[in-house]
């Protein structure tokens, strides 16, 4: 009888900045999935297929202050359970309620049922960063006629195109998601379909694979949404500023909270007066606006 082949799991524990590098190492090594949880204590895990020869744990030193503190083995039948293990619901902000696409429990009233898929790309609601930028959009459209967001959007690294959507739930008709990552298309065509019940029109946002200097993007948006690494807004401040409307807004996240200063002088000194900053753990989103 032929020994039955188990899946393997690694609990690692991964600084909030590396987990990006860290997850493409392991997918590069032969993971078949890496998450971590939506709810405390946010535990980061990294699974490996059935008869997949075990990689070696020293490539991780290359990464400072990542180790593994747990390996598991479970059969199959146990494997829906294991990778859907600490994807649970989550309020954010006043008004969304993200739960993943196997959760049935009710909406709470008042709040819009946003359906992730943990699976796909960057931008399920469970990084601080994404919640941030969601509160912010929230704060932005109660200052507007009938709470709505009347101006045009442009979301850039727009991953599953969650926030596009949330701007498309708080009134934004005009909406564009932009990333330059190609499997980002179909990831951002299922989140719509996942979330087409609650979409006010069938084409809540434009999602669009391509770079801020792409002519298509030769026009003005009144709020950008850039929830992208600090460096990357630092590099494209001065193309942000050419698509920026006239006191238009820019939500700027991916923003480590040790380096508030830099990101809130970098935003002055390109001409961006910074409105509000909201903080939650590790990481900061700013709102700001046009100052011209």
């Amino acid at each position: 009888m032929c020994e039955k082949q188990l899946h393997t799991r690694w609990r690692i524990e991964l600084p909030l900045e590396l987990e990006d590098a860290v997850s493409d190492w392991l997918l590069s090594h032969g993971a078949s999935a890496v998450y971590r949880q939506i709810d405390p204590p946010m535990e980061f895990y990294s699974y490996f297929p059935p008869g997949f020869p075990p990689i070696s744990t020293d490539g991780l030193d290359i990464f400072e202050g990542v180790s593994i503190t747990a390996v598991e083995s479970f059969d199959d039948e146990d494997w829906l359970a294991k990778s859907r293990e600490g994807f649970g619901t989550l309020d954010v902000g006043q008004r969304f309620y993200i739960r993943p696409l196997w959760n049935t429990n009710e909406t709470p009233v008042g709040r819009f049922p946003i359906v992730v898929n943990p699976g796909l790309a960057f931008g399920t609601g469970g990084h601080e960063t994404t919640r941030l930028c969601m509160e912010l959009l929230e704060d932005l459209a109660m200052g507007c006629p009938n709470n709505l967001l009347p101006w045009p959007v442009l979301d850039i690294g727009s991953g599953t195109g969650i926030l596009a959507f949330c701007a498309h739930l708080l009134g934004a008709e005009d909406i564009t998601a932009l990333d330059i990552d190609p499997d980002c298309g179909p990831v951002m065509e299922e989140f719509i379909q996942l979330n087409a019940t609650i979409a006010r029109h069938t084409e809540p946002f434009y999602p669009i694979i391509s770079t801020l200097d792409d002519p298509c993007f030769d026009r003005k948006y009144n709020l950008i949404l850039a929830n992208i690494l600090l460096e990357t807004i630092q590099e494209l401040l001065p193309l942000l500023l050419q698509r920026l409307a006239p006191q238009g807004y820019l939500i700027a996240s991916g923003i480590l909270a040790e380096r508030q200063d830099e990101a809130l002088l970098s935003l002055a000194c390109a001409g961006l007066k910074p409105i509000r900053v909201l903080i939650e753990g590790e990481w900061i989103a700013i709102l700001a606006k046009a100052v011209q």
